[in-house]
């Protein structure tokens, strides 16, 4: 079993790669290579895809990147399980509304756009823990409850069109999608490797997950 980081030149690999690795190693399931390289990408069992960053810049670097057709291929042809996160997961959305309109993936139905919290209190990027609220069962979020804590760091969000591909969401003066999901794609809003034992449990189960 080999799992994919995926490295486009965006994203905090270092703490993802030592958080995916511990729990594979937890949990016997496989082995855990960060890599730019398409052919590793395009054998492996499962991909993850990190994103730190602004949306324009990280789609543009996503598709020049060698990876990028070996990663469309392996998740939409041959339905290989998929995590994007942070900007990763907005990524997936349709569009996104970052300083420019830059197309994305279009694996999710939502377009990103700015957090507007309707209490002008609310400072924005919104930055710390937040409690998830489960808006359906996953089995990636096997053992979270609405309740649980995550991990944020965004200035955007992506704003549903199909309500269907919200898993979770978090409040934050309205509501804020926290998990998106639709076949064997999923993304976080939060940063799993940096959300404590509710992230590591869902690391867990993404790593063990057979859609």
């Amino acid at each position: 079993m080999l799992t994919a980081i995926i490295d486009y030149e965006s994203g905090n690999l270092h703490s993802a790669e030592k958080a995916f690795q511990r729990m594979a190693n937890e949990l016997d399931a496989g082995t855990v290579v960060v890599t730019d390289d398409p052919e590793v990408v395009a054998r492996a069992d499962r991909l993850v895809l990190p994103g730190d960053g602004a949306f324009p810049a990280c789609a543009k670097a996503l598709r020049h990147s060698g990876c990028f057709d070996a990663m469309v291929e392996a998740v939409t042809q041959k339905g290989r399980p998929f995590l994007g996160i942070c900007v990763g997961m907005q990524l997936m959305a349709r569009v996104g509304y970052e300083y420019e309109e830059t197309p994305g993936l279009g694996w999710v139905d939502g377009e990103v756009e700015k957090i507007l919290p309707e209490d002008p209190a609310l400072k924005v990027p919104h930055m710390g823990w937040n409690e998830l609220v489960i808006d359906q069962e996953h089995p990636v979020l096997q053992g979270v409850q609405s309740g649980d804590h995550a991990y944020f760091v965004h200035s955007y969000q992506m704003r549903m069109l199909t309500p269907e591909h919200r898993i979770a969401h978090v409040d934050y003066g309205s509501t804020v999608t926290a998990v998106v999901g639709t076949g064997t794609m999923l993304g976080f809003q939060f940063h799993p490797e940096k959300s404590a034992e509710t992230g590591l449990r869902m690391i867990g189960n993404f790593l063990t997950w057979a859609p």
